[in-house]
């Protein structure tokens, strides 16, 4: 462009706006002459070629309307027309029609954007309002000196005209919101927190309205509204909207508000503080951060300013003090540049930073939030690879953002076994895979360590390793040579595998059946690995091949063994008769010994040394070798011999049977002879096996069992049927068979049905026979031990049979077993529950099976949905029910797919053993409750029982604990607890599991009975009566205190006294307390219930060692005379003897019994008595004190009235000694006797006589306490009436005092006093009521006698 004159010209550039209708070049020529000429006469025709140079050429290619912008230069030789020429624009109507014969063309616009004037001898060049020069423009030209204090990023004067590029540009304005505060100098008031107050609403009205009145100012403003007041006298905050204004305008806006709010408000002047959103550029780098990475966060703003402040959250980073920060800020043309840099980030790291550039006024804050993800690879565990050629995977598995392309796997070891990688959504795998010729074979394993490693490109490393041990496959060998046995011996075969690697080792039949665990032990060694079947009663079913499995992944390696089994019976099935006879000298005894198989076998009788051949005789399913002994012998007779027999098998192994005891006797007259029983004179008695007596048998198979007969007369009479019925006798030979064979799992199932199906044929029999009933619960018994999974059928068979043998008409049959002290019925309990726990693991729904003496339901749990555990059970035909609820809660605890089964019993609580004193009785059903998986802590169930017998009181509830009574089983009640107590029902809480009812007594009294009603209101009545007396015992002691402890032993009396009404007055509203916190209608507060028995064990005990400490003192005082000690020392003596000892019983007790749940009782807050006697910690101190101390008054009394020479105490402290042995007379017996009634009430079966006594005894305690330790004390007496009636003792000091008319009934000369004294020697002639004097007229001369102060 052209230079205009130095100072004459003034140029003026403008931006036209046009729009035209057809395509031309159009000539603006006379368009811009005619506005000049009519606005300057001819002072711009000189430049009008310079004013056109920059006209834009317009194409022709459209018809449609178009719109242009042209800049236009306009030159002044007088700048006083600038003025006018801007009011000219301004005032112009848009659009302006331009029309000639070819273009029609409205301008739209005209607006200056650039003023270049003369100044001095430069010329400055400025941006019209809305326009800036470019930043490029700015940067290669000098700007205004007189500028230099605008803000630095307002480039908008220049010192000359650019050489080249554009003029200034329009500047787009967007709106931006000010975030601003300012302080009032006034008192904060809660108000103002409040937005709807009246206060709130008055300053909000009064401040707006002088903040829109004074930023109006500020360009684009639209709006201000105060967001809040906070306190710090008081600081308003609000917000502008408006477009971004300088510092000088914001400054300007700022005083303008200033002058508007003093006059109502005073403002602090430098407490305007301006922040804006969104004007600073963020940017992170890298985008995605892992822990580990070294991270540049860059805060960049067009604000020529380096006071940047970082902040993590509220914190403010330190670069000194933050190792881990760096900051660097720097301006970079115009733009101010801080760079935040993070190394090595870690998670604490995360979160919100904000950058902070502080210029003038404003604050330009921008934030940001970065996430660090965490580097925690999971890697797989250590794994043991076999060399067989198949795959394995390792994996490193990391969080959801991670890049897995940049893990890589490495390896390190003695072998290279090299991998493909690959990955899914979350993990590396790395896939491997060796055969045998890669691994090291005949060694226990090698190892290789493979990495994964993860490296973000941006610091973050981190790697994990997994060890893989390569085990090469394994060779098995076995025990070398012939394995050959006889039944009954024992054999092992040990298997041994080279390397010590294996996940699990097996033995299998040559048939492919797994062999029971326990007969065989596995140990491994750390260069190789061992397995031992050892059998140790081999029978035939033993015979065959068996095959050692050692498993290692999916590979397998296998040895076998051949096993043969010679025949030959096992001793427990050789059957013989007789079992024992009595055999005439010169008779004949027939003996033989039988066997349930077919196999030969040589058999010879040994008898006293002797060997005699057999003669072998088959009958039906039986052989039979016998012999007939001719007692022929003369050594043999009058002699007792024994007989067995010997079998020898094919190879000549030998087993020998039980003895037969023979007794020969001389040729005498038996009464009783029978073939088959034998011969025997009155009173002896035969036991038989049944299968060889007269019992008819008409099954195919034998029977079992003994009988025993009885000689009567000359008849042989069944003493003791224990015979068991071919059927069941069959099953209970093969089940104990089974448990010595290798298949047990595969033959228990049809065991169970066949035990089911015998005991249906033979339940008529199970009613007289006590030998079939144990048979079944043996059977049971043993079947319950195979280690194997039930399921429905299964234990749909063992609940048949349940249900047949605990049948109403088979109970006499249950109690003539347990005459015979058996425990059957716990076996029974103990075998059912170990079903049930092998049924948790064989099915995924829990059958309901009904039956009417047994009933089972359960519940198996899944993870998506967990509800309360609520079973029922009825029983019509016993007229009981039960309800087993465990709570959601308790069921979370529980692994998911866990499975709860409960069994029903209504007649088994008449089988099984009661307490051990017969007084408590089952009386509802038996419970029975298992988990499928062992719980770990207190898992609390609740039940809820029928009452079977009404009459019976005192319930609690018990579980059956199999090991007591020498592990014979027995109810304990440890754990459970009685919650609710109904007229027909007892509701019940345990914290573990097992089989649960409740036992009932008829000795305690009905909580609903005539005496019960009867204590409780004598109890209530009496424990009123008691705190009234206490009360006022400690007032009286109160108001005579002073006038009756004026001497030491007068003192410490009644010292005593008011600590025994003290603790008595606590101990009894403890009771209170104790009877709130335990009512059987609510859930009993054990923790409530622990204090409070706490208490009154303590303060009942401290009551017991203050009238020992009363007693004692006055032992003391009349006993050690020439002793003397001071009040203060008597005091800590005595007041360690009263709490000291009662605390430290206390704390013993309840701290030995209480972690074992045994210090209260379950249906009181006081002292157990029936599981620990912690009862005896009160009774013991108790009866001790009260014999010491009626020891001591006896003592005491016979001191007094016979003193010895010289011992003669005065007549107050003899007066004050008297009243001490009255009141321990009589409180210390009474107190004693009163727990004496106590402790009888503990024992069962005691009379209603010794509750009455001890509940009215107990109850007015404290009437006792104000009557005979103080009332009838004559010096208290004295008191009283000296404080009520004035007119007869204001002024009488008189050493004599006539009682004839004001005696009080308690004084030691009125009749009843002296009847009282009679009791104890006194004659009456000893006059005690001597008026009261100054301790110094009656101190003794003597020193050694001086007994008060």
């Amino acid at each position: 462009m052209n230079s205009p004159g130095k100072s004459v010209f003034c140029f003026v550039f403008l931006i036209v706006t046009y729009s035209s209708q057809a395509a031309l070049n159009l000539n603006l020529e006379s368009i811009v002459h005619s506005l000049i000429y009519r606005g300057h006469g001819q002072e711009g025709e000189n430049y009008r070629e310079e004013s056109l140079r920059h006209k834009r050429a317009v194409a022709t290619s459209s018809p449609a309307p178009e719109e242009y912008d042209i800049e236009i230069e306009i030159s002044f030789e007088n700048a006083s027309l600038l003025e006018p020429f801007k009011a000219y624009l301004k005032n112009l109507s848009f659009p302006i029609q331009v029309i000639n014969a070819t273009l029609s063309t409205d301008i739209l616009s005209m607006k200056v954007t650039t003023v270049c004037r003369p100044h001095g001898n430069e010329t400055l060049c400025s941006c019209e309002s809305g326009y800036k020069w470019l930043p490029e423009v700015c940067l290669s030209n000098l700007t205004c000196q007189s500028y230099r204090s605008s803000a630095p990023e307002d480039c908008s004067c220049l010192k000359e005209m650019p050489a080249k590029g554009p003029y200034c540009q329009q500047v787009i304005l967007k709106d931006i919101t000010l975030r601003m505060s300012v302080t009032l100098k006034v008192d904060f008031q809660d108000d103002l927190k409040n937005t709807s107050s009246a206060l709130y609403r008055s300053y909000k009205t009064d401040l707006e309205r002088a903040f829109r009145e004074g930023y109006r100012i500020l360009p684009g403003f639209k709006s201000v509204m105060i967001t809040g007041f906070r306190p710090g006298s008081v600081k308003v905050t609000y917000n502008i909207l408006a477009t971004k204004p300088t510092p000088t305008q914001m400054k300007e806006a700022n005083d303008q508000v200033k002058t508007l709010i003093n006059s109502t408000y005073r403002v602090n002047d430098s407490s305007f503080e301006a922040s804006l959103d969104n004007e600073t550029k963020f940017s992170i780098v890298p985008e995605i951060i892992y822990e580990g990475d070294t991270v540049e966060i860059k805060c960049e703003n067009e604000v020529q300013s380096t006071n940047v402040t970082w902040h993590h959250f509220e914190r403010v980073i330190d670069n000194q003090k933050d190792s881990e920060f760096s900051i660097y800020t720097y301006l970079n043309n115009q733009v101010s540049i801080s760079v935040l840099t993070i190394k090595n980030i870690s998670l604490i790291n995360a979160g919100e930073y904000a950058c902070t550039l502080t210029y003038d006024i404003f604050d330009y804050e921008g934030r940001k939030k970065i996430n660090v993800i965490s580097t925690e690879i999971e890697a797989s565990e250590d794994l043991k690879v076999m060399c067989d050629n198949n795959p394995v995977s390792l994996s490193c598995c990391t969080g959801k953002d991670f890049n897995l392309t940049n893990i890589e796997w490495n390896q390190e070891g003695l072998i290279s076994i090299p991998g493909i990688s690959s990955s899914d959504s979350r993990c590396s795998k790395y896939t491997i895979k060796a055969d045998g010729t890669q691994c090291l074979s005949g060694s226990a394993g090698t190892e290789v360590f493979y990495t994964c490693r993860f490296k973000s490109g941006h610091g973050a490393d981190i790697s994990r390793k997994i060890k893989v041990t390569f085990t090469s496959v394994a060779n098995l060998t076995v025990t070398p040579g012939l394995i050959a046995i006889s039944e009954g011996q024992n054999f092992s075969i040990k298997c041994i595998s080279d390397v010590s690697s294996y996940d699990s080792v097996f033995w299998n039949t040559s048939a492919g059946t797994k062999i029971n665990p326990k007969f065989y032990v596995t140990k491994r060694y750390p260069d190789r690995a061992e397995s031992v079947l050892a059998v140790e009663t081999a029978t035939r079913e033993w015979n065959g091949v068996y095959h050692c499995i050692f498993r290692y992944k999916s590979s397998y390696s296998i040895a076998t063994k051949d096993v043969t089994i010679y025949p030959l019976p096992l001793k427990p099935d050789i059957l013989l008769d007789p079992l024992e006879a009595d055999i005439p000298c010169g008779g004949i005894c027939h003996l033989r010994c039988c066997i349930h198989e077919a196999t030969d076998y040589r058999v010879t009788f040994q008898i006293d040394g002797l060997s005699f051949p057999t003669v072998k005789e088959t009958q039906e399913n039986r052989v039979c070798y016998e012999y007939s002994l001719m007692a022929n012998t003369t050594a043999w007779c009058s002699k007792t011999v024994h007989a067995s027999c010997i079998f020898i098998n094919s190879v000549n192994k030998t087993v020998q049977s039980a003895p037969v005891t023979l007794h020969f006797v001389p040729e005498e007259n038996f009464t009783c002879q029978d073939p088959i029983t034998g011969n025997g004179k009155p009173g002896k008695m035969i036991r038989k096996l049944c299968q060889f007596s007269n019992i008819p048998n008409n099954s195919r198979h034998q029977m079992g069992g003994t009988i025993t007969y009885i000689c009567e007369g000359t008849t042989w009479k069944v003493k003791n049927n224990n015979c068991i019925s071919a059927p069941i006798n069959n099953l209970l030979g093969m089940t104990k068979t089974l448990l010595m064979g290798p298949e047990q799992e595969e033959k228990l199932p049809t065991y169970l049905q066949n035990l089911s199906s015998s005991t249906r044929e033979v339940q008529d029999e199970i009613k007289w026979s006590p030998g079939n009933l144990r048979a079944i619960v043996t059977i049971l018994e043993l079947l319950s031990t195979v280690p194997t999974q039930v399921n429905t059928d299964m234990m749909t068979h063992v609940l048949s049979t349940v249900n047949i043998i605990l049948s109403k008409p088979i109970l006499s049959t249950w109690q003539s077993l347990h005459q015979q002290q058996a425990n059957e019925s716990s076996q029974l309990l103990d075998s059912v529950e170990r079903f049930s726990r092998g049924l948790h693991q064989g099915v995924s729904v829990i059958p309901s099976i009904m039956h009417p003496n047994v009933q089972m339901r359960g519940l198996v749990t899944t993870a998506t949905r967990i509800t309360d555990y609520d079973q029922h059970f009825l029983f019509p035909d016993s007229n009981l029910w039960g309800q087993v609820i465990i709570d959601k809660q308790q069921i979370e605890n529980l692994e998911p797919n866990s499975s709860i089964i409960t069994l029903a019993y209504p007649t088994l609580k008449a089988i099984l053993p009661q307490s051990v004193q017969n007084k408590n009785f089952v009386n509802g059903l038996v419970m029975t409750t298992t988990v499928s998986q062992g719980v770990m802590k207190a898992f609390k169930i609740s039940m809820k029982f029928k009452k079977n017998d009404l009459s019976l009181v005192a319930p609690q509830c018990v579980f059956w604990n199999y090991h007591l009574s020498n592990y014979t089983g027995g109810w304990d009640n440890s754990g459970c607890f009685v919650e609710q107590t109904k007229e027909d029902s007892v509701f019940c809480s345990c914290n573990h599991l097992t089989s649960f009812s409740i036992l009932m007594s008829p000795d305690s009294p009905d909580p609903n009975s005539l005496l019960k009603i009867l204590l409780d209101i004598i109890s209530y009545i009496g424990l009123g009566f008691s705190i009234l007396s206490l009360a006022a015992c400690l007032v009286v002691e109160a108001f005579v205190w002073k006038s009756v402890t004026k001497n030491r032993t007068s003192y410490m009396r009644h010292v005593c006294i008011i600590n025994i009404a003290a603790s008595l007055l606590i101990a009894d509203a403890w009771f209170i307390v104790s009877a709130a916190i335990h009512d059987q209608s609510y859930l009993f507060n054990e923790m409530a219930c622990v204090a409070a028995t706490f208490f009154i064990h303590f303060f009942y005990l401290s009551v017991f060692f203050w009238m020992l400490t009363l007693g004692l003192m006055l032992f003391y005082r009349l006993v050690f005379i020439l002793h003397d000690t001071s009040k203060s020392v008597q005091k800590a003596i005595a007041f360690s003897l009263g709490y000291g000892c009662p605390l430290v019983i206390s704390i013993i007790t309840v701290g030995v019994t209480q972690p074992k749940d045994v210090y209260m009782r379950k249906n009181a807050c006081w002292l157990n008595w029936d599981d620990t006697k912690a009862l005896l910690a009160f009774v013991i101190p108790a009866l001790i004190i009260v014999v010491i101390n009626v020891s001591i008054t006896f003592v005491v009394i016979t001191k007094i009235l016979r003193p010895s020479i010289g011992d003669k105490p005065s007549i107050q402290e003899k007066n004050s000694l008297f009243q001490i042995s009255k009141s321990i007379g009589v409180l210390t017996p009474l107190l004693g006797l009163t727990w004496g009634f106590g402790l009888a009430t503990v024992f069962q079966g005691s009379n209603a006589v010794f509750h009455i006594v001890f509940t009215l005894l107990n109850a007015f305690q404290g009437l006792f306490i104000l009557l005979f330790g103080c009332l009838w004390d004559k010096k208290v007496q004295e008191a009283l009436l000296h404080k009520f009636s004035l007119s007869r003792w204001s002024s009488q000091h008189t050493k004599s005092t006539s009682l004839a008319s004001s005696t009080p009934v308690f004084s030691m000369s009125s009749p009843i006093s002296r009847r009282f004294n009679n009791l104890f020697g006194k004659t009456g002639t000893y006059n005690v009521s001597t008026p009261e004097t100054t301790s110094s007229s009656v101190e003794n001369s003597s020193s050694a006698y001086s007994l008060l102060n």
